[in-house]
């Protein structure tokens, strides 16, 4: 894997996908969302959740295996309570639209909950978090995957390794508090992406097919990842089959299908639920509240080897930051990955920064 990197910008990024989509046929606003959501992750630094990932989003579409003009169905059974039928549309269209309809609905009744059926893979799932954030809401995600992890104590795939996510405001240009993490001790696109640049994993994360501890990621990927903190780990990724999935009227039990290699439409589940912080107290008083709470972590004694403790989101937002001003890293693997894709698919190669 070569240490060499460049810089692109986060308007180069997205006029990449941006082409990209429309070649495939969605429409612009449609392309502008995807590509967002994906920048987005490069931009905090979750790279296997980035751009690089329009190479298999471009071919499912060629494949006719995901809808690239859906005609997405909500309905409502309660005021507080919509479903979006996504009609087997790209994950980050059916989720943002979800997100979009929980928050219009919380912000009148204080709270609501909105579930997806027929969707697709939904990227990073902080940026579901941040945009309520930003919108004022607390907010949770819950999302399911492909079988990657087996039930604890198995060693065949059948749970999901999608994040679990949560967030909430933290006042005006202060990084919101955002959780999310993966049930999983790694994720199948850190393994897609160890592939890709040709670098072994770390012990303790996979078995291979045969049930065997491995260090190459492409035996993990034809094996299991494991979860974390053991049988913790494996219930957290049930209770995230049950709420996206189960709930939702979504692919569970290991009906999901693979994003990469896979021939039917994954049927993904979401299911977001939004809070308005105002609901007890007034908005101001749960931003004071929350600051004091940023205080007391950034206040603590450091344990050794740390020079200081940080809020769930706070290194993301730095990250995002000083990438924004400088340019997203890539690897010349990345750059010439992302290229390769543009020739496949007839549109520009990605403009590097001068």
């Amino acid at each position: 894997m070569s240490q060499n990197t460049s810089r692109v910008t986060p308007e180069a990024a997205t006029r990449y996908c941006v082409d990209l989509l429309l070649h495939a046929g969605l429409p612009e606003a449609d392309a502008h969302t995807v590509a967002r959501c994906l920048v987005h992750a490069d931009l905090r630094g979750v790279h296997t959740h980035g751009i690089t990932r329009m190479q298999v989003y471009m071919e499912r579409l060629a494949d006719g295996l995901i809808n690239p003009r859906p005609d997405m169905v909500v309905t409502k059974p309660t005021p507080v309570a919509a479903h979006v039928d996504g009609d087997n549309a790209l994950g980050f269209i059916s989720a943002t639209r979800a997100m979009d309809e929980a928050i219009a609905m919380a912000g009148e009744f204080g709270l609501a909950l909105v579930a997806v059926n027929h969707s697709n893979h939904y990227g990073m799932a902080a940026s579901y978090i941040i945009q309520a954030a930003e919108a004022g809401f607390m907010s949770f995600a819950f999302s399911n995957a492909p079988s990657a992890m087996p039930a604890w104590g198995g060693r065949a795939p059948l749970l999901g390794t999608s994040p679990f996510a949560a967030g909430a405001p933290m006042g005006e240009g202060v990084a919101p508090f955002v959780l999310d993490f993966t049930p999983a001790i790694t994720t199948r696109g850190a393994l897609r992406r160890a592939v890709h640049l040709g670098k072994p994993i770390p012990e303790g994360l996979a078995l291979d097919k045969e049930g065997r501890p491995t260090t190459d990621p492409k035996a993990a990927f034809e094996g299991v990842v494991l979860p974390m903190g053991g049988p913790k780990g494996s219930g957290l990724a049930m209770l995230m089959d049950v709420m996206a999935g189960v709930f939702s009227g979504a692919g569970h039990a290991g009906g999901v299908a693979d994003l990469y290699g896979g021939t039917r439409p994954q049927d993904v589940g979401h299911m977001f639920m939004v809070i308005r912080p105002g609901l007890f107290m007034t908005t101001e008083d749960f931003l004071a509240r929350m600051d004091v709470l940023k205080k007391a972590v950034h206040d603590l004694p450091r344990a050794e080897g740390f020079d200081e403790v940080l809020m769930p989101g706070e290194r993301g937002a730095r990250t995002e930051a000083r990438y924004r001003s400088e340019g997203i890293p890539f690897t010349e693997e990345d750059i010439a990955f992302l290229n390769k894709t543009a020739s496949q698919f007839g549109t520009s190669e990605i403009e590097l920064q001068g």
